[in-house]
């Protein structure tokens, strides 16, 4: 009967080194204790910001459900009840709900008309050489530091002489060319990142210049796209001084617009609660789009960040 022995190892050959299992080197004592405190410290600071940004929220959630003797008598108290008459009345007598109609339709409009055309300049900026590329784009970053203040006179004159003053489709304009610079800036250098072999392919394969945007590169940009769009949605729907000088007619008012109004009539009427329930219901559609869209924010910032 034979059995089975374990050869032993081979000597290593004359000059050829011994290896050894990698062992990674542990931190000395003091590096370990400097990057703890670092820790400690970053997230103390982390904690702090939250507590600071998410209290007000919550206070404002909480006071709109409380009636105005436990606004001034209880602030920080939960409410006794649930007093969801001041949201219908905000919504109803105070025309919150036509202010919201109006909001809805211009940044809608604005929104779709930015990414659209935004998108289609930052692709020609990104991906073709011609004469005049560079001073486009430094054009488009100019606009980006040109204060807003500076055109609201001549802004108004403008709109004033082409027929768009008190318009929805007249401020839709207004925003996207407020908004177009940054949203070309942004993507031009996200299109940058994709690679240019599946554009050529298209190309090989009989594909028009419009056809392989929109439906080639366009999809692929979506992250930018999304990222992009919640910037210019969250200036957009928060907006107030194009509204406050272009748009002056009190049938289309939008959202900021009204909360002012809101907070100047109710004031006077001493209505707190309904003013509470206002400026909860302007500020719920921007938390829900941030916290619907924010992974692919994330990941639109760090994919047009990276080659």
């Amino acid at each position: 009967m034979k059995t089975t022995e374990t050869p032993a190892p081979l000597p290593a050959e004359s000059g050829a080194p011994i290896t050894k299992t990698d062992v990674p080197p542990t931190a000395p004592p003091k590096e370990r204790k400097e990057g703890a405190v670092l820790n400690v410290f970053s997230h103390g600071v982390l904690v702090i910001w939250a507590f600071m940004v998410v209290l007000p929220l919550v206070w404002a959630v909480m006071t709109s459900f409380k009636d105005d003797r436990s606004i001034f008598s209880s602030p920080w108290s939960l409410p006794d009840s649930l007093h969801f008459d001041n949201w219908s009345r905000a919504w109803t007598q105070a025309n919150m709900s036509d202010y919201f109609l109006n909001t809805v339709l211009v940044v809608g409009g604005s929104l779709i008309g930015t990414l659209v055309l935004g998108s289609m300049a930052a692709y020609v900026l990104a991906r073709f050489e011609f004469p005049g590329n560079r001073f486009i784009y430094f054009l488009f970053i100019g606009g980006m530091s040109f204060p807003i203040m500076l055109a609201l006179v001549p802004l108004f004159y403008v709109v004033n002489n082409m027929g768009l003053l008190n318009t929805i489709h007249g401020l839709i304009l207004v925003y996207i060319a407020y908004s177009l610079p940054f949203t070309v800036f942004f993507l031009t250098a996200f299109f940058r990142t994709l690679p240019t072999s599946i554009a050529e392919a298209a190309f090989v394969d009989g594909a028009s210049h419009s056809r392989t945007f929109f439906q080639i590169m366009l999809p692929m940009a979506k992250p930018g796209l999304i990222s992009v769009g919640i910037f210019n949605f969250l200036g957009q729907w928060n907006q107030y001084m194009l509204p406050t000088v272009l748009n002056t007619d009190p049938d289309k008012r939008v959202l900021t617009q009204g909360l002012v109004q809101l907070a100047v009539s109710q004031g006077y009427k001493g209505d707190w609660s309904g003013l509470f329930a206002g400026l909860v219901m302007a500020m719920l559609p921007v938390l829900a789009a941030y916290i619907i869209f924010q992974r692919q924010v994330v990941q639109g910032l760090t994919a047009g960040a990276l080659k």
